[in-house]
């Protein structure tokens, strides 16, 4: 039988370099104040040997893990997964947090936590203590629970609100979900329709009424009509249904609709074509999320593309900076996000 290659560790490198094993964990943790020419040395004795840095060579050099924990919700996140509805949301979280995290020699980790849990504070604890974090990464609507935030705060955790822009602990890290609405009735409002019809997120998720706001302040500017136009969904397909009848069922119809998640739209067309309703000739529609299948449905939807993978980015920028020593700005950091226009939006039919 074949023996087992002997792993490279940091002593091997430590010696062949001809320096301290502090040194190496200096150099592998980019620590400052390493001369240029020791670092040369150290990096090239670690591609001679091929010597892959573990987590615990990394903690030689201090007390952190160089682990950080993006917490998303566990029964939307389980539930997406179950029905096989896409999770290009936490695709797009973990394209933007691990390639971040590799740059600075961290590892990101995901862990699902349910928000509404009576033990979620046992589960957040047993999760810290398992991992040992050196930041968190929370999310939708974990990054607005004020119980999580605190706790984080009592254990001196690092930590990032993603989606959140309230005062509280933490760096607040966000889509422009304000503007974002706003550039998706401006549309709408551009190719002439005044009755747009908006559906809502969920109220625990801040988000919704920024979303809201935004649509509100567009129909306002242009003088249209918002009194039986809003409907409230909880981002899943049966919601955005149950919402979109209400709106089409309404004594004055939209003409346009504007959903908040891919789901609740996908849920908006199909209610359009049992009523034989044309799209966009009829109704016309308008996404959030902007995930892969609402490329391929016909007509393709119109979609605000969130700029999530970015988001995830600068919140692990921001909790890696504050563990360097480095003191990042507290001020909120707000992501703006697209319109990728496609064939659901067009003129409406004039009465």
């Amino acid at each position: 039988m074949a023996r087992r290659r002997q792993a490279v560790t940091i002593r091997h490198v430590a010696a062949d370099a001809g320096v301290s094993l502090q040194t190496v964990s200096r150099v592998i943790n980019k620590e400052p104040n390493v001369r240029p020419e020791m670092m040369e040395r150290v990096q090239a004795s670690i591609a001679r040997l091929g010597y892959v840095p573990s987590i615990a060579a990394q903690r030689m050099g201090g007390s952190r893990s160089y682990l950080i924990v993006a917490l998303n919700d566990r029964e939307r996140t389980i539930a997406g997964w179950r029905n096989r509805q896409g999770t290009d949301w936490v695709d797009q979280m973990l394209l933007g947090g691990m390639l971040t995290c590799a740059e600075h020699g961290y590892r990101l980790l995901v862990e699902l936590v349910d928000t509404h849990s009576d033990h979620i504070e046992r589960e957040l604890l047993g999760a810290i203590a398992a991992i040992q974090p050196d930041g968190v990464i929370l999310t939708p609507p974990h990054s607005e629970n004020p119980l999580i935030t605190r706790l984080l705060e009592e254990q001196g955790i690092s930590f990032a609100r993603i989606g959140s822009l309230k005062a509280g602990g933490g760096f607040a890290v966000a889509i422009d979900d304000e503007g974002a609405a706003r550039l998706a009735t401006e549309h709408l409002v551009a190719l002439g329709h005044r009755r747009i019809g908006f559906i809502a997120g969920p109220d625990d998720y801040e988000l919704s009424a920024r979303r809201v706001a935004g649509w509100r302040t567009v129909m306002a500017q242009a003088g249209c009509p918002t009194d039986g136009l809003l409907a409230q969904g909880d981002f899943g397909f049966e919601t955005g249904r149950a919402a979109a009848l209400a709106l089409l069922d309404g004594p004055a119809p939209p003409t346009a609709i504007v959903a908040s998640s891919d789901q609740m739209a996908l849920a908006t067309l199909e209610l359009a074509r049992e009523r034989g309703l044309g799209v966009p000739g009829a109704l016309s529609i308008v996404s959030f999320d902007d995930t892969p299948i609402v490329r391929f449905v016909h007509p393709p939807l119109t979609a605000i593309v969130q700029p999530i993978a970015e988001v995830t980015a600068r919140a692990v920028e921001r909790v890696i900076a504050e563990q360097a020593g480095r003191t990042p700005p507290n001020d909120p950091v707000i992501v703006p996000a697209t319109l990728a226009i496609r064939a659901s939006t067009g003129r409406p039919i004039l009465a």
